[in-house]
């Protein structure tokens, strides 16, 4: 039986070498703590999350699905612009 109200969300995760991943889910917070184990992707197994820098809220999974498709398909510079990330390259240690 489908969930009546049930949120998905589109996410966006800094890694500690300064990449960006984007991924959906249903639960943020448990999708997060997933990838910081190295449980959840094979991108962020390899590329340690370094903080959660972006989330949207989508009514639907095909909706949350067709959003993260079109910010994968963005330029570094257009991700940054979304998130409201100031565009140089941010030195983490």
């Amino acid at each position: 039986m489908k969930q009546q109200n049930k949120k998905y969300y589109v996410y966006i995760i800094l890694t500690v070498n300064n990449k960006l991943y984007c991924g959906y889910t249903d639960n943020v917070e448990r999708r997060y703590k997933l990838h910081k184990e190295g449980k959840a992707a094979k991108f962020t197994k390899a590329n340690k999350p370094f903080m959660l820098v972006y989330s949207k809220e989508f009514n639907t999974k095909n909706d949350a699905m067709k959003e993260e498709c079109r910010i994968k398909k963005l330029s570094r510079k257009q991700k940054e612009k979304l998130i409201n990330m100031p565009v140089f390259s941010l030195n983490i240690c």
